[in-house]
């Protein structure tokens, strides 16, 4: 390497350092600003009530500089570009947003203290912009400890200490698990149902692209394509309609259950929308291998099954599994809107917290669905990454 090029190098060095330091401060100072000035906590006489807000510094106390103090400290060994320190900037970040949750549990005790029993604290602009940064710094230190595994075992750690402050009840007087105490039963069997949707949504919509597979591929991606400009709603509405005139041609299908209501119509509906990302994967994942390679598995004397099952789907596995990640995503999504036609699932607690005026039940049922959502992502993520590394090993 020659004087000029490793000048250069180190410069670019320095130049990434001195970016990486400004993106930290500036990151720190929202975090300070959402923990200091902006309300953390809105405490109301009763669930429909606009309330009063309380800041960072009123509610957190002591609490907030703590976790401002943590953040900073990972926030400059994430900077150091060490791999050591940040897995130690990941357990600071770790224990303050655990901090900042038990702070948040205990300013609504105190911020609750003499007032009716009706009265609610709900969480704050502050307290939502404090956890997004706290979790993207979070997100970003685990990535440069570039440890395998280190990103799933601290996921399951933070889920597994958010559930054991629950259950010793740091977050009772938080309004979001006061809705969920008084509508436990209700929310676990939405939960249920909105995964019920999705999976059979997907399994539909995966036997309709084997199927379409079949068809003439042209006429295939103008319907599915056309499919997809419908907005969900009106799909919905349309397969109410469809259900509707079915069994009045057919009236013995009433005697099997079915109604223009329900999961049924809901489970049509969303498996159109994701028939074709998997259409797409399996065209792509069947096409996936070079004609070598197909003439070679020929050659050996193959049949079209044996090639099907032994060259085509492992070599195209990688395709086919990103393909069903984002359909699973999307499904999950798109089972919310199954409430609208009686499908139950977790949008039943969200219009229900919509047609109440009451944010907090609007979070109980969009929280699980984003979380789902998430680690659905995440772990086919991890699969699809995964046949990738085996195919090219």
């Amino acid at each position: 390497m020659t004087a000029g090029t490793s000048g250069s190098a180190l410069r670019t060095v320095g130049i990434g350092r001195v970016l990486a330091l400004l993106v930290g401060t500036a990151w720190l100072g929202a975090l300070a600003l959402a923990l200091t000035w902006l309300p953390v906590l809105t405490i109301a006489r009763n669930r429909l009530a606009l309330g009063d807000p309380r800041t960072g510094s009123e509610a957190l106390g002591a609490t907030g500089a703590l976790v401002l103090a943590m953040t900073a400290l990972a926030i400059a060994l994430v900077v150091s570009r060490k791999r050591a320190a940040a897995a130690l900037a990941t357990l600071l970040l770790l224990l303050a947003i655990l901090a900042f949750g038990q702070g948040l549990g205990a300013g609504a005790v105190r911020s609750l203290a003499g007032l009716p029993p009706a009265a609610r604290a709900s969480l704050g602009s502050g307290s939502l912009l404090g956890l997004f940064l706290l979790a993207g710094a979070l997100g970003l230190a685990v990535r440069r400890s570039r440890k395998p595994g280190f990103g799933l075992a601290i996921g399951i750690g933070l889920g597994l200490a958010f559930v054991v402050l629950g259950w010793s009840g740091a977050f009772d007087a938080l309004s979001l698990a006061v809705e969920y105490a008084a509508r436990r039963e209700t929310v676990n069997a939405a939960l249920a149902e909105h995964l019920a949707l999705a999976g059979a949504s997907l399994i539909l919509a995966g036997l309709l692209a084997v199927g379409l597979s079949l068809l003439p591929q042209g006429l295939v991606a103008l319907v599915l394509g056309g499919i997809q400009v419908v907005p969900a709603v009106a799909l919905l509405g349309g397969m109410v309609a469809v259900m509707s005139g079915l069994l009045r041609a057919v009236p013995i299908l009433r005697d099997l259950g079915l109604s223009a209501l329900g999961p049924v119509p809901a489970i049509v509906a969303i498996a159109a929308y994701l028939a074709l990302p998997l259409w797409r994967g399996l065209t792509l994942a069947l096409r996936a291998p070079d004609d070598d390679t197909l003439q070679a598995a020929e050659a050996l004397g193959l049949s079209r099954g044996q090639v099907l099952a032994r060259v085509r789907l492992p070599i195209g596995a990688p395709i086919l599994v990103g393909a069903v990640r984002v359909a699973a995503v999307q499904g999950l999504g798109l089972a919310t809107l199954g409430a609208l036609v009686g499908a139950g699932g977790l949008g039943r607690i969200v219009f229900d917290g919509m047609a109440q005026f009451a944010p907090d039940l609007i979070l109980l049922g969009a929280i699980p669905v984003v979380v789902l959502s998430l680690l659905t992502e995440r772990g086919l993520s991890r699969v699809e990454a995964a046949a990738r590394r085996r195919w090219h090993a």
